[in-house]
């Protein structure tokens, strides 16, 4: 099966807030005060399952989906939203329905931000604990990977969630969390945030500021199944007289893939989720937003980049030159949930494509040395990592989660030469391309 095949399975094309997921059969679900029961969808589902999907893919997709398939439902009650569509994808969704559902526009946006990311997570999550378990492990003494969830409280204000899963039978170490943060933001530090946000007026007080984001770091164990990376966030701050006005707000984030051996179609597959994600609300966007991941991901003192790129964007407001065109908060929200959901179809369909693929030590050595870049870029450049260590209060687990448990340095090393497969991917790294 083709990687384009798998991905067939549900891949958002349509703003959030209005549809999701063109696909043949579409079902339609109304704001209603009574839930009716219907036998057709399971029919549906039964029918489909048996002619599809084979294997341990059908299982690991009909699980995935399990839980955001309304089988016995044609009319559910929501949140007071106008009409939505949701599609019959034979019971695989890459989009998290319960968030859909559960996001209301007359919440403020932290609120909707945070239940976003918070669903998101819980979804992606649930998936990757399917593929662990559909997963038939050379060494049956490996038990499926289980992320270990671990719900904290910041003294200085906020929460958050941190889902880390190790020594799984498909991926090495996962993390997927989400923080919820706010407090007072010194004058230092508004003025050490505006570089990279010229939209922020610092004040020489301290304010309110809100902070909420999403952050996804997988490293598999076989070389041919790529590291990924994703962030999304949101940050806002307020009238200190009024908290609950904001003055000043910003959307960044972005996802990028990170393989040790180049294989095109992977590349152009995941890069063509992405652009389809911003196609959608700005045909600008993929241009701009490729561009801007190939700058930042750049590990300057190797003279590489950290992989093959993605999209990279930040302090993205209704002011912001990037979109071209005046953007309420409404559409940007629209953008981020968009893209957000496009990881899933982005990734998962390479994983199920190579985690079988057998390896060999050589291999496995030149991952752990593309590791050891991914460490460098992560401790020495990520806004990230640097801003979450120098926050007072800060949670140096739940910030250190995006490195790998294992990496590898050699002292001029002989691997990556001309030539060579690795090498290939090497000659993408100091020269990135456009995959679409």
């Amino acid at each position: 099966m083709s990687i384009r095949s798998l991905a067939k399975c549900g891949r958002p094309t349509l703003s959030m807030s209005r549809s999701i997921v063109t696909r043949t059969a579409v079902k339609r679900y109304t704001s209603s005060s009574s839930t009716q029961i219907s036998r057709e969808g399971k029919s549906h589902r039964n029918t489909l399952l048996k002619a599809g999907f084979a294997g341990f893919l059908g299982a690991v997709l009909y699980n995935v989906g399990r839980d955001y398939y309304s089988s016995s439902a044609d009319e559910i009650k929501l949140d007071g939203n106008p009409m939505k569509y949701m599609t019959d994808t034979y019971g695989v969704f890459w989009i998290p329905m319960r968030a859909i559902e559960e996001d209301h526009p007359e919440n403020p946006m932290r609120i909707r931000m945070a239940v976003w990311v918070k669903n998101l997570q819980d979804h992606i999550v649930k998936t990757l604990e399917t593929i662990e378990s559909s997963h038939i492990s050379s060494n049956s003494n490996i038990p499926p990977g289980k992320f270990l969830r671990d719900a904290w409280l910041r003294p200085e204000g906020g929460e958050g969630s941190s889902c880390v899963l190790s020594n799984g039978r498909v991926f090495e170490k996962a993390g997927v969390n989400v923080s919820v943060v706010h407090g007072m933001l010194p004058p230092t530090g508004q003025k050490s945030m505006l570089p990279d946000h010229p939209s922020l007026k610092p004040k020489d007080y301290s304010v309110p500021f809100f902070a909420t984001g999403l952050s996804i770091v997988i490293h598999p164990i076989n070389p041919h199944v790529p590291t990924v990376h994703l962030n999304y966030r949101y940050f806002e701050i307020s009238d200190p007289e009024n908290p609950s006005k904001p003055v000043s707000w910003w959307f960044g984030g972005g996802s990028d893939l990170t393989p040790c051996y180049l294989v095109e179609e992977d590349c152009k597959h995941f890069h063509q989720v992405l652009k389809d994600a911003c196609d959608e609300h700005h045909k600008g966007f993929w241009k701009k937003y490729k561009k801007w991941c190939d700058e930042y991901f750049y590990v300057k003192h190797r003279g590489e980049s950290r992989g093959i790129g993605g999209i990279f964007f930040d302090d993205l407001t209704d002011v912001s030159e990037e979109h071209g065109q005046s953007k309420n908060k409404e559409e940007l929200f629209d953008f981020v949930k968009s893209a957000s959901s496009a990881f899933l179809p982005a990734y998962v369909p390479i994983v199920l494509k190579n985690k079988d693929r057998k390896w060999t030590e050589e291999e496995k050595r030149w991952q752990q040395l593309r590791r050891g870049r991914y460490v460098e870029f992560n401790l020495v450049y990520d806004r990230g990592t640097k801003f979450g260590l120098a926050t007072p209060g800060a949670r140096v687990e739940s910030i250190l989660m995006s490195l790998p448990e294992t990496a590898r340095w050699e002292y001029m090393s002989d691997m990556g030469k001309e030539g060579t497969e690795e090498g290939k991917l090497m000659e993408v790294l100091r020269h990135p391309r456009e995959w679409v």
